[in-house]
């Protein structure tokens, strides 16, 4: 059968363009607003949603994505109420592809056959756990895959063409390409190397390559765009809804509209890029 991310991307493969992949974090600044953000995500140009799953030692995010976790847990969400936002979004939506971003203590804690059979009850589409390597394949990502849930893994430009199989092993849905080394919210990309990198992976892979880290705007995104089969935003995404909060970190008037009218910038970036490339 095929599943939502198959549909989505096929469904962006036949329009000629990109995918846009949004990133927020559950809960942030607060459960409510957390919902009507997300909810307002697909209307406002995204593709597939992935929502990060707060968590207290997030050692792979930038300074951005950290304190939208802090916001988060300090709001009271937790991995339950996260599940129930996705719950409360399907009710709504059936089509929009969810990721859950995360690490592997909160799933682990819960324990793994129960965390699986929730998230695939509560309509989650696949996961990306970021501290799990291919070597511990036995710990979540296979357990996931036969649960129906795909696994996402993150492949980076010192991803050599040696660690590369291993990497793409078991990974299903899409491939998400860190264009930079570091953290979260950082430089610029190199979009030449970007293509490159796209252009090797994508000849060991029928999968689709989503590119994320660095994308600020809606130049950034198109010129990545141009490459990959997805675009992949999200600290640009979590600094627009920081800087529409008030000084005690609460959702203003004006924290939807900072989010949706970001996105809808970027979806035009992304959708103008592969169509400037095919005229």
């Amino acid at each position: 059968m095929t599943t939502r991310m198959e549909k989505r991307f096929a469904l962006c493969k036949a329009e000629g363009r990109a995918a846009l992949v949004t990133f927020l974090m559950a809960g942030d600044p607060d459960p409510k607003t957390s919902l009507d953000l997300i909810k307002a995500l697909p209307q406002a140009g995204a593709d597939v949603i992935e929502i990060g799953m707060p968590f207290t030692d997030p050692m792979a995010d930038g300074p951005s994505i950290q304190a939208a976790g802090l916001r988060a847990l300090a709001a009271g969400m937790s991995l339950t109420k996260t599940l129930d936002l996705v719950r409360a979004f399907r009710k709504a939506d059936t089509d929009t592809p969810i990721v859950l971003m995360g690490y592997f203590n909160p799933i682990y804690v819960r324990g793994v056959e129960k965390f699986l059979g929730e998230a695939k009850e509560a309509g989650v589409d696949g996961l990306i756990v970021v501290d799990l390597p291919p070597e511990e394949d036995d710990e979540l990502c296979l357990p996931a895959l036969a649960a129906g849930l795909h696994f996402i893994r993150l492949a980076t430009p010192t991803t050599d063409d040696k660690r590369l199989p291993t990497v793409l092993t078991n990974t299903s849905g899409f491939l998400y390409y860190v264009s930079i080394t570091g953290i979260t919210g950082a430089a610029t990309p190199d979009y030449s190397k970007v293509a490159q990198a796209v252009h090797r992976i994508k000849a060991q892979t029928q999968l689709p390559v989503a590119v994320g880290f660095g994308v600020k705007n809606a130049q950034t995104a198109a010129s990545l765009a141009a490459h990959a089969d997805g675009v992949v935003v999200g600290s640009a995404l979590i600094d627009a809804l920081k800087n529409s909060l008030d000084a005690q970190n609460r959702a203003t008037g004006t924290t939807l509209t900072a989010v949706t009218s970001l996105v809808s910038d970027i979806a035009h970036g992304v959708r103008s890029a592969r169509k400037a490339a095919a005229e």
